[in-house]
């Protein structure tokens, strides 16, 4: 009896890590993408602000709330949630890790942008997507957002990424990156556009500030877009990123909103839904934005 029982103790045993080794091998990883298990591992050690936005909008390294919440909800985002803005935003104290710079900073995000001219000879205003704020000033020192120009479709969406930042001798100095829509009349062979029919579906947009090389670039979905003849910047010498501070960083809304100043008919909060924002400390590869696109698009 003892022999019995020792023996069916053995293969209920073998049973169990029979059992326990099939499930491991169900639950094996999945490949790499671009060389990395999930978005969190690109580039880690320079992401400075991770705003993952699942049921609510606290910054995920600082552990930073917002301050102001304007017509918001969570919706089902990218990856998990997102949060919806019926023109609205979040506003947020300064975070100290955005304070300083290396020189150069990355901005990713996954959006959701309608065009806000649904003719030619109609208004538009902008879609802010993300800002770095300056105390009372309409531009901060890194902006990102949608508008309507040159309007190609209902779906076509322009991105521009713009900067007002600090130089030595503390005046300011700016610039953009962004898409044209169209090939306009005056364009020579410098110049490329991209109609980015993006409009009501969500896009990763990325916005790259490199300041060794005095340039700035926008992509969408893993592509650069950016009209390359404005990617350049100060004849292409250094232009190090150096931030007006105190700088505060919204989601949804650039600062003259944010603080009831605003008289510009085009600058209204946005109306669309924005997920998975970060902000590096870098300038990030097109293979790094590459490996985030995918790999968010994949939920990972």
């Amino acid at each position: 009896m003892k022999t019995n029982k020792l023996l069916i103790g053995m293969l209920a045993a073998t049973g169990l890590a029979f059992m326990v080794s099939c499930g491991d091998d169900t639950d094996s990883s999945l490949p790499p993408i671009g060389g990395y298990d999930k978005a969190d591992d690109v580039a880690a050690s320079s992401l400075r602000a991770y705003w993952p936005l699942n049921g609510n909008g606290k910054e995920s390294i600082s552990g930073t709330n917002p301050s102001t919440t304007v017509a918001a909800t969570f919706v089902a985002g990218i990856k998990g949630q997102g949060v919806s803005f019926n023109v609205g935003y979040m506003a947020y104290p300064a975070i100290e890790a955005l304070n300083s710079t290396s020189g150069s900073a990355t901005i990713s995000c996954w959006a959701i942008l309608n065009n806000t001219r649904p003719a030619p000879d109609q208004p538009s205003n902008i879609s802010p997507i993300f800002s770095l704020t300056r105390t009372g000033e309409v531009w901060g020192n890194l902006n990102l957002f949608g508008e309507t120009h040159g309007l190609v479709s209902s779906d076509s969406i322009q991105v521009k990424g713009i900067y007002r930042i600090k130089q030595a001798d503390g005046t300011e100095t700016g610039g953009d990156a962004v898409n044209m829509l169209k090939q306009e009349p005056w364009m020579d062979a410098t110049h490329t556009w991209n109609a980015n029919k993006i409009g009501g579906q969500w896009a990763h947009i990325v916005y790259v500030f490199d300041g060794p090389t005095g340039s700035n670039r926008i992509f969408v979905n893993g592509v650069k877009i950016s009209n390359s003849a404005w990617e350049v910047r100060n004849n292409g010498a250094a232009l190090n990123l150096n931030h007006f501070l105190p700088t505060r960083p919204v989601i949804g809304a650039l600062e003259t909103v944010v603080n009831g100043s605003n008289t510009d008919a085009w600058n209204k909060a946005l109306k669309g839904s924005v997920d998975e924002v970060r902000v590096y400390d870098k300038a990030l590869t097109q293979a790094e934005i590459g490996a985030l696109y995918e790999l968010e698009k994949a939920g990972r």
